[in-house]
């Protein structure tokens, strides 16, 4: 039951971040990725916000499923960053917040260069 749940979310969670990500670019334009930073900004706020109200619920596992990982990762997985990150630095752990952060950011950086210039190379020799 619990991947057709977070299926669902994941669902929902894209659309929503298609329709409000494609609002703001054609409004604020295409010079700066504006959708994608509200997105991401606004994915971060509302993950913190229900999944700190979830915890002081009796919400079923499915429910929280659905909302922190399905809807929330369908919307930005920017966002479960940020609350991991968060979570870390709450419990003082602040080595390893740094880590997570410089790694996931450097590291992630390092792997879209990676695809991009494999992408790249496959469609210059094809």
């Amino acid at each position: 039951m619990m991947p057709v749940v977070v299926f669902f979310g994941a669902g929902l969670g894209g659309v929503a971040r298609f329709a409000v990500g494609g609002w703001i670019q054609q409004h604020a334009g295409s010079t700066f990725p504006w959708g994608t930073l509200v997105i991401n900004v606004t994915g971060s706020l509302a993950l913190g916000f229900l999944l700190t109200l979830l915890e002081g619920t009796r919400a079923s596992p499915e429910w929280r499923a659905f909302v922190g990982i399905g809807f929330m990762g369908g919307y930005t997985t920017f966002s479960t960053f940020s609350y991991e990150t968060i979570r870390l630095l709450q419990e003082a752990q602040w080595s390893r917040a740094g880590a997570y952060m410089l790694a996931s950011v450097a590291v992630s950086l390092a792997g879209a260069l990676a695809g991009f210039r494999l992408g790249t190379t496959i469609l210059t020799r094809g």
